[in-house]
């Protein structure tokens, strides 16, 4: 199945009021106090590297700030406002010392707009780490009550991608903070979900770091932690490696955990689903592929 190009509507079709990607003067760029500007409260990004702002602030020290903010009217404080994109920009503009930032004003927007836009600026600069992206699918989703299809929709993901994103937050807490600092990838933490229970995912977690494992070497050792059997259980017999291969090549294609009970005359392959989302998901691409 073919997969979605872009983000979605985009923040030029989000916003009310005009273009986002290359304002000029013309359009009605103004520059207002720093001091009159609030963050937006549906931020998703929690995280800005400090050697990213040093940068930034070099460079606004050096040619000021290129593209204007975005901010919306504050409805509880007339003469201020409420940002909608340009977290980083206003950061580093507070930090080289700016009295004033230039900025578009737009029409009055929902919370749910707010969180839209401020998910899909960060997305389109590949700002998000995986976590933050999950908590603020979530956040639309539990808050706003949109579904997986639709916030696909929003940010031009599959649904897919929204249904496994949002999947890492079942990971323990000390895998969730080990993303979200970088220490290990999403693709760490999708291995991670093939265990059982959070013991065993802290465990493999802490060899990950120790022995600076890849994510195809944590994969090998969840596929072999997952088909431990007790005692008593049968020798599992020998399948053709082909087989093995073609279990591969469903879990990429697929995203999910696939297993192929192989026999001569009869068998059977299994996918699995962890929500009724992700069961619809699997059907839907089946269908599509």
């Amino acid at each position: 199945m073919a997969q979605r190009k872009g983000l979605g509507k985009g923040l030029d079709a989000l916003i009310p009021g005009g273009d986002f990607s290359s304002p000029s003067p013309s359009e009605g760029v103004n520059y207002i106090s720093i001091a009159l500007i609030r963050p937006n409260p549906y931020q998703p990004r929690s995280d800005i590297q400090p050697s990213d702002l040093q940068e930034l602030t070099a460079s606004i020290k050096e040619h000021g700030i290129l593209q204007p903010l975005i901010v919306t009217e504050d409805s509880e404080a007339g003469d201020h406002y409420i940002l909608i994109a340009g977290e980083r920009r206003l950061r580093a503009a507070t930090l080289a010392g700016l009295d004033s930032v230039p900025v578009l004003v737009r029409e009055a927007m929902t919370n749910q707009q707010q969180l839209e836009l401020a998910l899909i600026e960060n997305l389109q600069r590949e700002d998000l780490s995986a976590i933050e992206a999950a908590e603020a699918y979530q956040q639309l989703s539990e808050e706003f009550g949109l579904s997986h299809e639709e916030i696909a929709i929003r940010v031009g993901k599959s649904r897919t991608a929204i249904t496994n994103t949002l999947r890492l937050l079942k990971l323990p807490p000390e895998v969730i903070t080990a993303i979200s600092a970088g220490k290990i990838s999403e693709g760490h933490g999708r291995a991670l979900l093939g265990l059982e229970n959070s013991a065993q995912q802290i465990a493999l977690l802490k060899s990950i770091l120790s022995n600076d494992l890849n994510v195809r070497q944590v994969e090998d050792l969840v596929r072999k932690l997952s088909e431990k059997k007790s005692p008593t259980s049968p020798p599992k017999k020998q399948i053709p490696a082909e087989i093995g291969a073609f279990e591969k090549q469903l879990r990429s294609q697929f995203g999910t955990k696939v297993s192929i009970n192989y026999g001569k005359q009869s068998g059977s392959v299994t996918f699995y689903y962890y929500s009724e989302e992700e069961l619809e998901a699997l059907i839907h691409q089946m269908l599509n592929s």
